[in-house]
């Protein structure tokens, strides 16, 4: 191997482990894997460390939590009043158009609209639990 290609090698491998810490738990199934790869896209804005939000909240433990509940974020007054607590339907209805589901969100548009998506990213979602 000459050194340019072992360079590449060494940095590929270096950045596939900080993405993996960055990001959360390895996945147990195939389905939460692939919603691992999906979350890269909501990663922007949103932790998976339960103590830290980032511009969007913490995804933690998000499944079955109360929407607009963790005290430490500034949700907008239009989630904060929804009543909507996480299940696999209503994060299926967020995922697909949060600005529909739930107008006055300060959250800009989502449309992950292919249900296999949805399925995959909740499947990892449900997984980051305490």
């Amino acid at each position: 191997m000459t050194v340019s290609r072992f360079v590449i090698a060494a940095a590929l491998l270096l950045a596939a482990g900080t993405a993996n810490a960055e990001s959360g738990p390895q996945p147990k199934t195939a389905e939460e894997a692939a919603g691992k790869q999906i979350f890269h896209q909501c990663a922007a804005c949103h932790s998976l460390d339960s103590s830290k939000n980032a511009f969007g909240p913490s995804l933690y433990n998000v499944v079955g939590r109360k929407a607009g509940s963790i005290p430490r974020f500034d949700y907008s007054n239009a989630l904060k009043a929804s009543n909507i607590t996480w299940t696999e339907d209503n994060l299926r209805h967020w995922i697909a158009g949060n600005d529909n589901f739930v107008p006055g969100t300060r959250m800009r548009h989502v449309a992950i609209t292919d249900p296999a998506e949805q399925d995959y990213l909740i499947a990892f979602l449900k997984s980051l639990k305490q």
